[in-house]
């Protein structure tokens, strides 16, 4: 993973370092620690300027320095996986391996061609010095950040970044839309000293019927945030980029009914085990998790073997036991999602190489202790110790890391139940289950050194509570169990797996559910197709900035291109059956399969979101709505705080 940046003026009275923020210099550094360069393309003679900016994580053979150059003068900024569709050896750097790739593009279909044919997350930019073009753009899911910022007229400057900082007023930043890949021709656009961008959209198929009204469609949506002076304009040759997953199957039995009142059976089943292991004695039924098994194994395979390891080096000197730190960790609330990846991971990380489990909380206010003692609760969960005195919480010995439980939130609960089962299936392995615990005034330190940055420019409540979740749970920095003590603890992986795309495929959302009751099978089709569509916006971008922060790179399985493609594959009703009880019938292939490779109270935990989870939500204003704009991701002088 890296942090890439580009800045592009025409005919500026300003020095090009001018437009650089020497704040986003700091945050693409932190996105990339093990390489920093820049490099400066001046055509004097066409008065335009470029500044490109690469800082690299190292996760795949050779550290490469960032930018690449060749010989005819072409630059190349990459920060991605490639995970399948272009060949990478395994001592092979995927940054490398694309460029010359790209160095072999004679036309427009060439570069369309290569990046339709890439499996993984990325985004790029690419200088094309001899036609005098910019090309950049992210993957098909928006799996990897990138913002772009345009100045005013009078300056003709714009910039490219991964990571920005939170501005108030002036140019605002913006994500790239996901839209498909941009192109500027600069010759041209310094010619006319007004920049225009080319747009060539992602496409289930290039010669589908009604491809103009898309196109137009894709044109009107991505313009409607430009300034007015950026002009956008589809590809003269209408060229596309083939979508890398099938369309979504929306297919209804007639059999189910368009009305979800009239087609549930007579049959009351419980929130059980029993219930699944019932589905699953189904052959057909069971054949078919099987297959969904196999295809999500496959994706987090790569993404835990896709790694530079320490026995990888000349030496090839392998740790002690004692020694071997994680190089994998899973975000870890001992829900469905999480203890599925969390399993499949250990089929394929070495044995001997432990897995961090990073599971966060927040503390818990003294209102929702006092209403937590009334709660009843469910034999799936341990009863919520929440009698301690506030004071007792402020006085965590970041020393001993006595535990506290003021922060024994609903997911350090099911997460260690969720250890439990872990350990059943697979004793031998070393699981980290890492208790990351933040306090009020933490939140509100680190909300506004950095983490407002990495959200922005997205800015709602809901926005803040997830992102600073995954903030302090992708850090790593907590305690762990040593012999029944805990210690302090700060995850050394790379790789952080996320679940993120279950529940957007699998109407794991409560919503999902109120969707159905109105429209049925077919609206609840529709939102789903919509969730998937809409993810790069609401979810990806934000959160690879926020992990990207650590130095660690974040993977999503269930983002797999194969994966989303089998799930497209499959009508509703295979995946998912809202009749059924919450516990069972959202995500139920994902239930069915975590049973049927040995898990057993996770199968039917209820989905709890991360800000629910970890008590983040409703923590500093019970008043608010998740739409809302959070005025705390607003920048405040330090007397304010």
């Amino acid at each position: 993973m890296c942090g890439i940046c580009c800045v592009v003026t025409l005919c500026s009275q300003h020095a090009i370092h001018d437009f650089f923020n020497k704040d986003i210099l700091c945050r693409l550094r932190r996105r990339g620690p093990d390489s920093s360069q820049q490099l400066i393309k001046t055509v004097s003679d066409l008065s335009y300027e470029c500044l490109f900016s690469g800082h690299v994580l190292h996760l795949r053979g050779l550290v490469t320095p960032q930018p690449l150059e060749d010989a005819n003068n072409n630059i190349f900024l990459w920060n991605g996986e490639i995970f399948n569709g272009v060949h990478v050896g395994d001592l092979e750097n995927d940054t490398e391996v694309m460029f010359h790739h790209l160095a072999l593009c004679s036309s427009e279909a060439d570069v369309l061609s290569l990046f339709s044919s890439l499996r993984g997350p990325w985004s790029f930019i690419y200088y094309q010095a001899s036609r005098h073009s910019l090309w950049f753009g992210r993957d098909y899911f928006g799996r990897r950040s990138l913002l772009w910022q345009f100045s005013n007229e009078v300056d003709s400057a714009f910039c490219l970044t991964s990571v920005s900082v939170y501005s108030e007023s002036g140019n605002q930043w913006q994500e790239v839309p996901a839209s498909g890949i941009f192109k500027i021709d600069l010759k041209a656009c310094a010619t006319t000293k007004s920049l225009s961008l080319t747009l060539f959209p992602w496409k289930y198929s290039c010669t589908e019927k009604g491809a103009e009204e898309i196109f137009l469609n894709v044109l009107d949506q991505v313009s409607k945030d430009l300034p007015n002076h950026i002009h956008l304009v589809m590809n003269e040759s209408k060229l596309c980029l083939r979508a890398p997953v099938i369309p979504l199957n929306k297919t209804i039995s007639e059999a189910l009914g368009e009305c979800p009142g009239t087609n549930t059976s007579n049959i009351i089943h419980a929130v059980s085990v029993e219930t699944l292991q019932g589905f699953l004695a189904e052959e057909p039924k069971k054949k078919l998790v099987c297959q969904f098994i196999d295809v999500l194994n496959e994706a987090v395979k790569r993404r835990v073997l896709s790694l530079f390891r320490d026995e990888d080096q000349k030496t090839r000197e392998v740790p002690s036991m004692s020694n071997r730190k994680a190089h994998v960790a899973v975000l870890f609330s001992g829900g469905i999602d999480s203890m599925v990846i969390a399993a499949l991971a250990d089929k394929h990380v070495p044995l001997e190489e432990p897995i961090d489990l990073l599971n966060v909380a927040f503390m818990i206010k003294e209102q929702a202790k006092q209403k937590g003692t009334a709660k009843k609760h469910t034999n799936q969960e341990v009863q919520l110790d929440l009698l301690c005195p506030q004071e007792s919480c402020q006085d965590l010995d970041a020393k001993t890391g006595a535990h506290l439980s003021c922060f024994d939130v609903p997911d350090r609960i099911t997460g260690r139940a969720g250890l439990k089962e872990l350990e059943a299936i697979s004793p031998s392995r070393t699981w980290n289950f890492v208790e990351i615990n933040v306090t009020l005034e933490e939140l509100k330190k680190l909300r506004q050194q950095c983490i407002n940055h990495l959200i922005y420019p997205l800015d709602t409540v809901l926005d803040d509570s997830i992102g600073c979740a995954l903030w302090f749970a992708s850090r790593g920095e907590g305690f762990i169990s040593n012999q029944g003590e805990l210690k302090p603890y700060k995850s050394p992986a790379k790789v952080v797996l996320t679940g993120i795309g279950a529940d957007e495929q699998l109407a794991g959302y409560s919503r999902h559910r109120v969707c159905f009751k109105k429209y049925g099978l077919e609206g609840l089709n529709k939102e789903l197709e919509v969730d998937l569509d809409r993810i790069s916006s609401r979810n990806l971008g934000r959160d690879d900035r926020i992990i990207g922060d650590h130095g660690k790179e974040a993977r999503f399985p269930f983002l797999d291109e194969d994966v989303v493609s089998f799930l497209n594959s499959l009508p509703i009703s295979e995946k998912a059956d809202l009749t059924l009880p919450r516990g069972i019938g959202e995500k139920l292939i994902l239930r069915l399969a975590a049973k049927e490779f040995g898990l057993t109270a996770s199968t039917i935990l209820p989905k709890r979101a991360v800000q629910f989870g970890s008590r983040i939500a409703k923590l500093e204003s019970n008043s608010e709505k998740a739409s809302d704009t959070c005025s705390r991701l607003k920048l405040f002088s330090v007397d304010e705080l």
